[in-house]
């Protein structure tokens, strides 16, 4: 999945940037925190996993 997708995903659902770390930006919505790895792709995998966990639509 590419990185720009999910992040499309996370803004829909609520979630903003709130920092930069050194290999990740780190989402919040408020009360939990979801690091993003910078790189172009994202393994579907690990993209599939944070949808379930954070419940995304």
């Amino acid at each position: 999945m590419k990185r720009r997708d999910l992040i499309k995903l996370l803004e829909r659902n609520g979630w903003w940037l709130k920092r930069n770390g050194g290999d990740h930006d780190i989402y919040t919505d408020g009360v939990a925190n979801e690091p993003i790895s910078r790189q172009r792709e994202i393994k579907e995998a690990v993209a599939q996993a944070i949808i379930r966990r954070r419940g995304l639509k």
